[in-house]
């Protein structure tokens, strides 16, 4: 994917502001590699300004923005103050929304989030930032979201917006039918907001329904909106903001018609663009087997046919008449021959090798014929839900199977679970005559706890404990289920998730050096890893990052010149069928063993804590995945599998060989 050169973030936004908007994109569009990058070129235009600003003796008037986007962003701003004298002495900031109600000092308070990012490590005064009230009475809310116009119109108004998109296209707590005329306001959160917004309240039930919200229109009077959004699942809003009709229906669309906005992205965000999902449409393009592939495979889909029955005539429809020009192959059925193969040889039934057979054309290798694997499963049930049938059949065909568990996974034990096990314990030693020993009074104190707890308020350490011992015990029961020994069980209990809260502390050294030394003790020749990259601030991927660098650290090992790493996803989504290297058919039979091992994670069923947009239990997805996978696959030409699971290989040593 083409992104802009990160040794030039600082000053590229500024630069390229005059740049036309590319073709099917209707607003300046800026890709970076990671959020890092971009936030550090977001962060070099807000520092420009400020001393612009200030070498005039003005104030710097900003709008800025909360949630999980920004953090990169405001990261970089504490930065450039503690390490090269950037002062915010002369910025006042409009923050765009908080949660209503809501008391400044609550775990969810927009006020409580600046400060913890930004406004306290920062030299900006107390009287200079500002965020939505959200403990006034509702009927003084009208005339407060007056006056807080009012202070932005009396300053000249905001210099710079920052904005972040919703996965509606929301643009502050601007919903889908909001007017680009809207004003500052109360506002009702919708249902897709309020879903998204959960985790943070520990359940959809204790969400927040209403916030206050800077209106659409204050937004596009700003002199400049910078735009960013992360990670997969805002790509396909993202699409539709950037080269989709202007329509309420997507609030972030109204940006199309602001004259000095910027859309700011990082690759995996950017990815249903049109120049890099169907880069052939914009200019011309060097063909490679990847990018063959992946335009083969999409045009089977568009035009609902099987790989090997494209036409010359579908090719030249679809804007590929360059691709049968350039090949070797010279016409449609060559090329379609080609992908085809190249997608037969991704099934197999042997994820760790098949013994004794050429392996030329096997996504993995015959030797050796019993491998050491470690999966590494960032919660509890990561390993079964996302590649249980992979793991089953590891199991079954000889290898020495390891799982690490990276995470306690205790925040995802509801309350009442929680509540159910400290009974246990109660009736358990009171059956016994135990009442009197320590455990007793951790049970009976978080008993007491859970009664009287507010959403506000952060577990206490013996309470995150119980959910951790609940997880634990459920990640036994299912690797004992595989067949998995005791001594081949892991769990890791990584440091950066144990704050209590859904928003985790940034990985650090000891996460990595703990998956280092659990590497170095086993030397597998296979590992697997949760590869899901939707979400660039989530459990997931920073379990993935701490991998990543921990291989890193090991690539030079004498051990490490024989390990494979495969990727799988999480259980939401699946590997694009171009993408995918390695796909393992299931049987109607490992279906079921596969959901009887999931069965065995009983504290997330039947209404988990995160359960995100999708109601269906984590079986159900996992299942409907993997049959979905096996149905492209037949749709494509191949045989008929009741289910597939897919991965793609990760070069660590030779990373220029990686295709995400």
């Amino acid at each position: 994917m083409e992104v802009l050169d990160n040794k030039k973030v600082h000053t590229m936004l500024p630069k390229i502001l005059n740049e036309e908007p590319r073709v099917f994109e209707h607003v300046n569009t800026y890709v970076f590699d990671k959020p890092k990058d971009a936030a550090i070129a977001v962060a070099g235009e807000i520092a420009e300004l400020i001393r612009e600003k200030a070498a005039k003796g003005q104030n710097c008037i900003l709008g800025l923005a909360t949630g999980s986007t920004p953090k990169p962003l405001y990261a970089e701003l504490v930065r450039l103050h503690k390490e090269e004298g950037l002062s915010f002495k002369n910025v006042i900031s409009f923050n765009l929304d908080e949660y209503y109600p809501m008391e400044p000092d609550a775990l969810q308070s927009y006020v409580k989030f600046m400060k913890e990012q930004l406004f306290d490590h920062v030299d900006i005064p107390v009287d200079q930032y500002n965020v939505p009230d959200g403990t006034l009475a509702q009927d003084q809310i009208a005339a407060y979201c007056a006056e807080y116009e009012a202070r932005i119109e009396a300053l000249g108004g905001l210099d710079l917006q920052i904005l972040g998109i919703g996965g509606n296209g929301h643009i502050g707590f601007n919903e889908s039918g909001s007017s680009v005329h809207s004003k500052t306001r109360l506002v009702a959160l919708d249902s897709i907001t309020r879903i998204n917004a959960a985790d943070d309240f520990f359940g959809l039930e204790k969400t927040a329904r209403k916030a206050i919200t800077l209106g659409v229109q204050k937004i596009m009077e700003a002199k400049r909106v910078v735009l960013m959004a992360w990670g997969e699942k805002k790509a396909g809003i993202v699409q539709k903001s950037v080269e989709g009709n202007v329509t309420a229906q997507v609030p972030a669309s109204y940006l199309q018609n602001h004259p000095n906005v910027a859309f700011v992205l990082d690759a995996p965000a950017s990815t249903d663009l049109t120049r890099f999902k169907s880069p052939w449409l914009v200019d011309r393009v060097e063909w490679n087997d990847a990018l063959i592939r992946k335009a083969v495979v999409g045009l089977a889909q568009k035009m609902k046919k099987p790989i090997l029955r494209l036409t010359d005539a579908d090719y030249n429809e679809s804007g590929l008449n360059d691709l049968i020009a350039l090949s070797e192959e010279g016409n449609a059925y060559g090329i379609n021959i080609k992908v085809f193969n190249q997608l037969k040889r991704t099934i197999t039934g042997w994820p760790g090798g098949r013994p004794n057979v050429d392996d030329t054309f096997r996504p993995e290798r015959a030797e050796p014929s019993q491998k050491k694997v470690l999966i590494f499963s960032p919660h509890p049930d990561d390993d079964i839900i996302s590649m249980g049938g992979t793991f089953i059949r590891l199991k079954e065909q000889g290898h020495d199977v390891n799982v690490a568990y990276q995470t306690s996974g205790n925040i995802a034990v509801a309350d009442d679970e929680a509540l159910r096990f400290a009974d246990f314990v109660k009736d358990f030693n009171s059956k016994f005559g135990f009442e009197g020993n320590g455990v007793q009074k951790i049970f009976d104190e978080s008993r007491t706890y859970l009664n009287g707890s507010k959403t506000s308020e952060v577990d206490t350490e013996e309470l995150r404990a119980i959910k951790g011992m609940i997880r634990r015990g459920e990640a036994k029961a299912t690797c004992r289920f595989v067949g998995i020994p005791d001594e081949n069980v892991h769990f890791l209990d990584l440091p950066f998730y144990e704050t209590g809260k859904v928003a985790k502390d940034p990985i650090g050294d000891t996460d990595i050096q703990i998956i280092v030394d659990k590497i170095k003790e086993i030397k597998p020749q296979q590992i697997y890893a949760a590869g899901d990259l939707a979400d660039p601030h989530g459990t997931h991927k920073v379990c993935l990052d701490a991998i990543f660098a921990a291989l890193e650290i090991l690539k030079d090992e004498d051990f490490m010149q024989d390990c494979w790493v495969w990727l799988y996803k999480g259980a939401w989504a699946e590997w694009a069928v171009d993408q995918i290297e390695m796909a393992v058919p299931m049987s109607p039979e490992e279906i079921l063993k596969k959901r009887h091992g999931i069965f065995k994670h009983q504290s997330q069923k039947d209404g988990v804590v995160f359960q995100g947009s999708d109601s269906r239990e984590f079986w159900q997805r996992a299942e409907e995945r993997n049959s979905e996978t096996a149905a492209i696959y037949n749709e494509l030409g191949f045989v008929e599998y009741a289910a597939m699971e897919a991965f793609k290989r990760y070069h660590f040593i030779d990373t220029s060989l990686n295709n995400f």
